[in-house]
C-alpha cells in the first residue's frame, strides 16, 4: 500500500491504529508530520473519515498549508480544513454574530494600544521601574487568559503558580481590570477572547454548537504539547460526546509554558479521555547519532535517546570565544568553512536564545560576506503589496465572489510584468528591483494561498473576513525568503525547521538558561528549548560561547551554560577512544 511506503514499523502502526483517541508521541526527527497527514489519507481512502468534515488544527498557518499541500500530493482531493485556534474560533464566531444579525466587535490586534497608559502605575509600584515594559503586562494577561483566569481570580491563581513579576500581583490585578474594562468600552476583543468566545459560544448555545459538530467530524491536532487550557476546552467543545480525536506531540519539545501551554494535557492523555492508546514513534531518521546524543544529553541522564537511522557524522564542537565580537567573526568562519556543493548558504542556520545577539551576528556575517537573513522581522499585511492586493480585492465589482477576487490576484502574481509595472502598487509605482520583486511576487503567493485556506472553512466569506481570519490565526506570517542566505533565528523561531548545518550561538550562563527561569519547572523548559535548537541540525552541530559579552557600554564576564557540560561529556564519549558503552 502507497501510504505505508518508506515507513518504520511504529510509523505503520500509528498510520493504520483504528484507536480513537489516539496520542502519538513523536520524537524531533521522527517524522511526525508524515505520519500525521499518512494517517489522515489513509482514513479518508478506507473511508473511515471525510475529507470535507475533518480539521485539522495547527499553530501556524504556515504548518497548516503545508499539511494540506502534503495531502494533496497523497491524493486527497477534496479539501481538509486545516487552521490555528484562533483562526478557526473567529471564523465560527463572525458567522454566528452574522446570523444573529449582531455587529461583530473590533479586533484588538495588540494589547499594547491599551496596555501603554497602564504602565506608568506598574512602574510607579516597582522596586525597578526600568525592568517594567508594556509587552511584560501582555505576556501576564495572555497567561491568564490562556488558564481562564478573570481578573479578580489573578492573584491568587499568579502566586499559586508562582508567577514573578517586578511589581506587585495585586497591581496586575488590577492593571488586568482596566485593560478588559477598557476594551468593553470600545467593543473591543482579543485575540485570547477569540478562544474564550467560541468556547462559551458552544458551552451556552446548543443550536450553534450542533452546527460546529456537524460540520466537523474528525480531528487531528499537531504539536499538541504546545495547548493550552482554554484551547483544550475549546477542543472538547468542538468534540462534544464523540471520540473522533488524534493528536501528535513531544513532550520534550514543550517550550511555550511561559505563555500558558500545558504539557501535562499531553503526557496526560489517557487520564482526559478514557480508553486512549497511545503510540510512540522511537526513531529519529533525521539526524545523525551524534547530534542525537548530544541532544537527549542536555535533557539529563534519564532521557533515553532515540534510535538515529542515518549513518554516522562529525562530532559535535563546542568553541569558546574571548568576546562576542570574536564569537561573531568566528562563526562566520565556522560557516564559510561548511559552505560547499551541496551545502549552500541556506541549508545552515546560526541560533541564538534571544533577538538580540542575532543583530550583532548579522553584522560580522555580512562583513564576513557571508549572505543571511533575519526571521521574524516583517509580517505580511505590512507589505505594500499585499495591502494593495486587499484593496484591489475590495474595489471588485459588486457580487463578485470573494474566489473569483482572489483569483484575480494570483493572476496578477503569475504575470510576468505585473509587479514591475506597478499593477498593484498604490500610485502605480513599484520596486524595480529584480530581487525586490521576486519576494513581493512570493509574498502575493502566500497572500493567495492563505486566502484558498479561509475559503475552505468559510466558502461564504468576504474579504474583510479574510482579513480578520488572517489578523486572528497567524496575523499576517510572511514566506520563507527564496534567496540563498544563512537563517538568523532564535530558539522558539527555529521549532519545526532543520538546517544541515547549526551554529547554536551564546551558550552562556543567564542566556541560556535565560536569567529569569529561577523556578524547576522554568529551568527545564530552558533545557528543553536548548535540545530543540540541537534538533535542529541534520550533520553538523556548533556550539559557541564567550568569555566577555558587551552590554550596552558594560563588558561583562561569561561562564558557559551549566547544559554545555552534559553536552562536553557526550561529545567526549563518543570521540575515539570514548567508552561508549
Amino acid at each position: 500500500m502507497r501510504l505505508l511506503d518508506g515507513l518504520d514499523p511504529s510509523q505503520q502502526e500509528a498510520v493504520v491504529s483504528e484507536a480513537a483517541p489516539l496520542c502519538i508521541l513523536a520524537g524531533a526527527g521522527s517524522g511526525k508530520t508524515r505520519v500525521l497527514t499518512r494517517r489522515i489519507a489513509h482514513r479518508v481512502t478506507a473511508g473511515s473519515a471525510e475529507a470535507g468534515r475533518t480539521l485539522v488544527l495547527t499553530f501556524t498557518r504556515k504548518a497548516a498549508g503545508e499539511l494540506r499541500s502534503r495531502l494533496q500530493s497523497l491524493g486527497v482531493r477534496d479539501q481538509v480544513a486545516a487552521g490555528t485556534f484562533h483562526g478557526i474560533a473567529y471564523t465560527q464566531l463572525r458567522r454566528r454574530w452574522a446570523d444573529r444579525g449582531e455587529m461583530a466587535p473590533t479586533l484588538l490586534e495588540s494589547k499594547v494600544r491599551l496596555l501603554a497608559p497602564l504602565l506608568s502605575r506598574a512602574r510607579a509600584e516597582s522596586r525597578n521601574p526600568a525592568l517594567v515594559h508594556t509587552p511584560d503586562l501582555a505576556t501576564e494577561i495572555e497567561w491568564a487568559k490562556a488558564h481562564m483566569v478573570t481578573p479578580a481570580r489573578y492573584e491568587a491563581a499568579a502566586q499559586v503558580s508562582g508567577r514573578r513579576l517586578q511589581f506587585p500581583l495585586a497591581t496586575m490585578a488590577a492593571i488586568f481590570q482596566h485593560y478588559e474594562d477598557d476594551k468593553r468600552r470600545r467593543r473591543m476583543v482579543d485575540f485570547d477572547d477569540l478562544l474564550a468566545g467560541c468556547v462559551q459560544a458552544l458551552e451556552d448555545d446548543p443550536e450553534f454548537a450542533a452546527g460546529q459538530r456537524w460540520r466537523f467530524h474528525h480531528f487531528f491536532v499537531d504539536e499538541f504539547q504546545d495547548v493550552n487550557p482554554v484551547q483544550f476546552r475549546l477542543l472538547r467543545a468542538w468534540l462534544g460526546e464523540r471520540l473522533d480525536l488524534c493528536v501528535v506531540g513531544d513532550p520534550n519539545q514543550s517550550i511555550y509554558a511561559w505563555n500558558g501551554a500545558d504539557p501535562m494535557l499531553l503526557t496526560e492523555f489517557p487520564q482526559h479521555f478514557a480508553g486512549a492508546e497511545v503510540l510512540h514513534l522511537d526513531h529519529n531518521h533525521r539526524s545523525t547519532p551524534q547530534v542525537v546524543s548530544v541532544a537527549s544529553a542536555v535533557l539529563g541522564p534519564s532521557q533515553v535517546p532515540p534510535k538515529a537511522t542515518r549513518p554516522d557524522g562529525p562530532l559535535p564542537v563546542i568553541r569558546r570565544f574571548e568576546t562576542d565580537d570574536a564569537e561573531g567573526r568566528g562563526i562566520a568562519r565556522i560557516l564559510r568553512r561548511a559552505h560547499a556543493p551541496g551545502v549552500g548558504w541556506a541549508r545552515m542556520a546560526v541560533l541564538a536564545r534571544t533577538n538580540a545577539q542575532l543583530v550583532l551576528l548579522e553584522e560580522h556575517l555580512r562583513a564576513a560576506g557571508v549572505p543571511c537573513r533575519l526571521t521574524g522581522d516583517g509580517s505580511l499585511l505590512r507589505q505594500a503589496e499585499v495591502r494593495a492586493a486587499l484593496a484591489h480585492m475590495r474595489r471588485s465589482t459588486a457580487g463578485t465572489t470573494f474566489t473569483s477576487r482572489l483569483s484575480d490576484v494570483e493572476a496578477m502574481s503569475l504575470e510576468p510584468g505585473s509587479l514591475e509595472s506597478g499593477a498593484l502598487e498604490p500610485g502605480g509605482e513599484a520596486n524595480r528591483d529584480e530581487h525586490s520583486g521576486n519576494e513581493r511576487r512570493l509574498n502575493l503567493q502566500t497572500l493567495v494561498r492563505l486566502g484558498r485556506d479561509y475559503a475552505a472553512l468559510d466558502p461564504a466569506g468576504s474579504v474583510d473576513g479574510f482579513l480578520a481570519w488572517l489578523r486572528a490565526g497567524g496575523r499576517g506570517e510572511g514566506p520563507q525568503q527564496g534567496t540563498d542566505a544563512v537563517e538568523l533565528t532564535t530558539f522558539h523561531r527555529a521549532k519545526g525547521l532543520e538546517w544541515s548545518v547549526v551554529v547554536v550561538a551564546g551558550l552562556e550562563d543567564g542566556l541560556v538558561p535565560i536569567g529569569r527561569a529561577r523556578t524547576p519547572e522554568a529551568e527545564a523548559e530552558e533545557r528543553r528549548l536548548l535540545y530543540v535548537a540541537l534538533t535542529r541540525a541534520l550533520d553538523e552541530v556548533h556550539c559557541t560561547w564567550a568569555e566577555h559579552r558587551t552590554f550596552a557600554s558594560r563588558i561583562m564576564a561569561r561562564s558557559p551554560s551549566p547544559y554545555l557540560e552534559p553536552v562536553e561529556v557526550a561529545i567526549a564519549t563518543m570521540a575515539p577512544g570514548g567508552d561508549e558503552g
